[in-house]
């Protein structure tokens, strides 16, 4: 799914620092960029930087009672464990825990775990999630102010919600440029499957282009249920919500994989032709989620991730504009770590943080792509490639993506759905109960040589692969419970050897509970 977002790896987010800069008005001065203005912050909180030319920290008074001991990130996590009128009750004891008590990422928390409660939160989008949830519309809030608290923790997500992402998106180095082409051929597009491009023709026949407003989706379907992230709403709430969630950090994301079973919205596109051919179609109702409409305000995006089972992607702007940036499989971004086992992924809190302290090491690493794709084109994203997505411009980002699997890329499929079987996602589970068995099964039947062709390919390779084929033709033993660490091999090869002491620490540690 080049679904700007991962069904691959869980991903684990960290909190980063922010640039430090002088009390008030926030002004970034660049030689080579422009003036970058950051208005105060509502209630008066500064960088914990600005403490060091303060007479005092407001958290470091006795109003903050036992909570002044603790790190600001662990205030937030405590209150994290707080409900709604727990909240409100400690922001009343002080003006320095009111300010935390304030803070939005424990009020979309609570906005989300209450959505599958017997009483589920208000619909009505009123510009923060605080006031959604309390039912408080901006005429009736008020603020305390808290001019001498100094903390990161606090004032990071407000900086990075109204930092432009414009200085990071231009200036693209002319070797990191994705390559254009009005389209390709399907024999060209073989040469091609490696490597991500943007094509300028495919779609503009599409009515999708001229149909597909904001205002055409309220209109038609503002009823109608949309999954934006870990929710659910109406078209006609989440609309609401891309006109006015400047204060949020990172901006939901609507991103629905059921859109063609409730709306008309099928009828309004078709599969480029370059991207028809995809051999995961042999699983037919079996398959793994491959389709997705995907909508968000300017700033909502996506972090690093790769596309899930090892699929290739395509994506087709409709509306707006997006930027990429991408890594090689071999390649992970800077600032995003992979665990040994590959199941888990750690990146920076929100795209902006990662922006704001990686984007110009990343823009000078070896293999680093970048590009805009605008509406009516197409980005392909090649199997493995790391990648991250931001909406840029002014106006809401409307897409539609597919994950496929190509001619080339059936052996890695392969490969991923036997051996990282803890981070294959998209299956039913109650339909599918062995999806890599499933996949050699349909293809051993209607396209037996392309699946010669690909298991010719991982043998080459040996390895892993090897082993798993030979333990899958000896006889079967008592136990009936397999693990790579496991294979009776008495090959003298000094990679296999390799690859048992590897997956030997993998499973002694434990890292196989992961969540797929």
């Amino acid at each position: 799914m080049t679904v700007e977002s991962s069904s691959a790896p869980p991903a684990k987010r960290i909190k980063l620092g922010i640039p430090k800069a002088p009390s008030g008005r926030r002004i970034i001065k660049n030689d080579d960029a422009p003036i970058i203005e950051i208005p105060p912050h509502p209630l008066g909180i500064k960088p914990s930087g600005n403490v060091f030319a303060a007479p005092y920290n407001l958290r470091d008074t006795p109003s903050s009672g036992l909570f002044g001991r603790l790190p600001d990130e662990v205030i937030i996590e405590v209150l994290g464990f707080f409900d709604v009128k727990s909240l409100i009750a400690i922001g009343a004891t002080s003006k320095c825990l009111y300010a935390f008590s304030r803070a939005e990422e424990l009020w979309k928390a609570l906005y989300i775990e209450l959505t599958n409660s017997p009483t589920p939160p208000p619909t009505t989008w009123l510009g923060t999630w605080r006031n959604t949830l309390l039912s408080l519309p901006a005429s009736s809030t008020t603020t305390i102010q808290a001019p001498h608290l100094y903390s990161d923790a606090l004032y990071r997500p407000f900086f990075c919600a109204h930092h432009p992402y414009s200085p990071f998106t231009s200036g693209i180095p002319k070797g990191n440029l994705i390559p254009r082409y009005a389209n390709l051929s399907p024999s060209e597009f073989t040469k091609h499957t490696t490597r991500p491009f943007i094509l300028t023709d495919p779609i503009t026949s599409w009515p999708a282009l001229k149909k597909w407003t904001p205002q055409h989706l309220l209109e038609k379907y503002g009823d109608r249920p949309f999954i934006a992230e870990a929710l659910t709403w109406p078209f006609a709430t989440y609309n609401d919500y891309t006109l006015n969630c400047a204060q949020d950090e990172s901006p939901l994301y609507l991103f629905d994989k059921t859109f063609t079973t409730k709306t008309a919205m099928g009828e309004d596109y078709t599969v480029p032709e370059l991207f028809r051919e995809d051999y995961f179609t042999v699983l037919g109702d079996e398959r793994p989620d491959f389709r997705w409409l995907v909508l968000g305000p300017p700033r909502s995006g996506s972090t690093f991730h790769k596309d899930p089972n090892a699929t290739s992607a395509w994506n087709a702007v409709v509306r707006g504009q997006k930027y990429w940036i991408m890594f090689p499989p071999s390649t992970p971004p800077p600032g995003v770590f992979v665990s040994e086992d590959k199941s888990e992924v750690t990146s920076p809190l929100s795209l902006m943080e990662w922006f704001l302290n990686f984007h110009a090491e990343a823009r000078a690493t070896a293999g680093c792509l970048e590009g805009i794709c605008k509406a009516g084109e197409v980005l392909y994203v090649p199997s493995g490639w790391w990648h991250a997505v931001v909406n840029i411009g002014d106006e809401v980002g409307i897409a539609v993506t597919q994950n496929f699997v190509t001619r080339g890329g059936v052996a890695e499929t392969l490969r991923f759905l036997s051996e990282e079987a803890m981070s294959v996602s998209g299956f039913n589970c109650e339909m599918v109960k062995d999806p890599y068995g499933l996949f050699r099964e349909r293809l051993s039947e209607i396209y037996p040589e392309i699946l010669k062709e690909a298991e010719e390919a991982l043998e080459k390779k040996g390895g892993k692969w090897e082993r798993l084929m030979k333990e899958k033709e000896a006889p079967k033993t008592s136990g009936g419970l397999f693990g790579f660490s496991n294979f009776d091999d008495e090959s003298s090869d000094e990679e296999n050897q390799n690859d048992e002491a590897a997956e030997d620490k993998v499973t002694a540690s434990g890292k196989e509970e992961v969540d797929s």
